[in-house]
């Protein structure tokens, strides 16, 4: 394969991603799963301590106590903003139903475990922020290497409004700190094409 090939069939990789939210029951082989794991571990990170940590969770009493701790913080919010119960009865249930519904359900942590230490706030805080990026770097490759093996993936951010429901509903270890959560399966129907921003509108070269 040249250089030129290469690049076209990984821009066409990349651009026929799609979010997949709705997925067949057909279970998702073990050896699959490890493929596209690995596969995210080769993202760079910085200094290459990558502090990517991924909890897979197969087993429907799994998936459905996450949801369901996540269904629970998710009201309380809504209901604290004074939004309609009904609205947020539906919303609830939809999200509970694509966690359970996915065949496999990986939550994207982060540890800081072996990243520098510094004693000013100012380079902890930007040392946290390359770990932060590292492990969105890795759950990209995540959603390629799937779409790659032919899987349907979604990113959800809801760990983000929640990491310590997460960490408590699925007795996490305590330096996993919860950032995204993948679902992972064969797609039941073919996810939407969106718009992109051409590069005029979103680089400036200097």
């Amino acid at each position: 394969m040249n250089e030129s090939s290469a690049a076209a069939q990984l821009t066409a990789l990349m651009a026929s991603r799609r979010s997949i939210r709705n997925f067949t029951p057909q279970p998702v082989a073990d050896d699959l799963v490890r493929a596209v794991l690995a596969a995210a571990c080769h993202a760079p990170s910085a200094h290459n301590k990558q502090p990517w940590r991924f909890a897979v969770l197969r087993d429907p009493a799994d998936k459905d106590r996450l949801a369901r701790a996540l269904g629970d913080r998710l009201r309380a919010d809504r209901l604290k903003d004074g939004d309609d119960p009904r609205d947020v009865d539906i919303d609830v249930t939809r999200s509970h139903t694509r966690i359970t519904g996915a065949p496999v359900a990986i939550v994207v942590c982060l540890t800081l475990e072996d990243m520098d230490v510094y004693p000013d706030e100012r380079r902890r805080r930007a040392e946290r922020r390359m770990a932060v990026q590292s492990v969105a770097m890795a759950g990209h490759g995540l959603l390629l290497a799937a779409h790659a093996h032919g899987l349907g993936a979604c990113w959800l951010c809801a760990p983000l409004f929640a990491p310590e429901v997460i960490s408590q509903a699925l007795d996490l270890p305590p330096d996993w700190e919860p950032q995204g959560l993948v679902l992972l399966g064969w797609s039941a129907a073919p996810g939407k094409a969106r718009d992109r921003k051409p590069v005029e509108a979103v680089a400036r070269f200097v």
